[in-house]
């Protein structure tokens, strides 16, 4: 588990853990960055109790720099990959390792199960859960069992893992997809069962969700640009529908320009773009029966993700991302 600054979220995440009913030896391994919000100290409070937790320094900071030192430091054949902001069920690791070994796959995986405590959480986490909201994967919304192009999370073989090179320390956001990809392409195979599914919890407010929705984008962006071959038309979807609207908006503008000066406003037929958008997000809002206050704050949640990521696509897929990537989280 890479921890840095999760103070809020990594008792309850490493108590997930420690309970787990695996019948085999284990050991949790934290790859603790610089953290000024208390972790740290939480976390060697926790390493002192339980000899099980064990602390390596991720001096980097970055996701996939925690993750490969803990991998590195890891003594066993098997290797899970959690996230400080996931609780995992306590069956996970038992029904992991027996998929692992009865297909043969090189990773496993299942869902990420977003719920959400306060109403804004909760339609973050509406918005996960369904097709509109992050294209409606089997890793957000469930499906059969069988081979997968990615997978939430992720249970490894150690030896899978060095035989590609690990997680790419140069990918921030993106690097799970990015190393199942490796996986795929060197004969191994991804393998998602939706009897793995892990309690995720969303951000807290629209600034939060913004800034990871857009570093999200971003990083897609770079990936779409590096590996063309690889991804589907579904990612191309969000930038095509913030240009969209955009372009949409700026025609209606100039249609009201038309209209003022006397020409024909065939300009204001922009506006279908933008209205359009507005009449699937209100009809999304309304497809299910949330508290008012969760689906009030739907309506502002949909587009959040959709604006912030497909912006966020876009400026990476032009090659801005490495100008951006200090302000991108980690």
């Amino acid at each position: 588990m890479p921890v840095l600054n999760e103070a809020t979220h990594v008792r309850d995440a490493v108590a997930s853990l420690l309970t787990q009913d695996y019948a085999g030896p284990f050991e949790v391994t934290l790859a603790l960055g610089p953290s000024i919000d208390g972790t740290t100290e939480l976390v060697e409070e926790m390493a002192a109790v339980d000899s099980r937790i064990r602390v390596v320094d991720n001096e980097v900071g970055s996701t996939p720099a925690g993750l490969n030192t803990a991998i590195r430091a890891s003594r066993y054949p098997i290797v899970i990959r959690v996230d400080a902001h996931s609780v995992l069920p306590t069956d996970y690791a038992r029904i992991a390792v027996e998929t692992l070994e009865r297909t043969g796959a090189d990773n496993v995986g299942g869902i990420m199960d977003a719920q959400g405590v306060s109403p804004f959480e909760k339609a973050v986490a509406r918005a996960y859960g369904t097709r509109i909201g992050l294209g409606g994967t089997p890793l957000h919304v469930g499906g059969p069992e069988g081979e997968a192009e990615t997978v939430y999370l992720g249970c490894f073989r150690i030896q899978s893992l060095f035989r590609v090179g690990l997680f790419d320390e140069n990918i921030k956001r993106g690097q799970d997809w990015e190393l199942n990809r490796r996986l795929r392409e060197t004969g191994g195979s991804v393998w998602f069962t939706p009897r793995l599914k892990v309690l995720y919890r969303p951000r807290p407010n629209v600034s939060r969700l913004a800034r990871q929705m857009l570093s999200t984008g971003l990083w897609r962006g770079e990936l779409a640009r590096r590996f063309p071959e690889a991804n589907g038309i579904r990612y191309f979807i969000p930038p095509a529908m913030v240009l969209a609207v955009f372009l949409g908006t700026l025609g209606g503008l100039g249609g009201l320009v038309q209209v003022a000066v006397g020409a024909a406003p065939w300009l204001l037929l922009g506006w279908l773009a933008p209205l359009g958008y507005f009449a699937i997000v209100l009809a999304a809002t309304l497809a299910r029966r949330d508290e008012f206050r969760t689906a009030l704050r739907f309506l502002v949640v949909l587009p959040c993700i959709h604006f912030c990521w497909g912006i966020g696509f876009v400026l990476g897929y032009l090659t801005f991302t490495r100008n951006i990537t200090a302000h991108t989280g980690r």
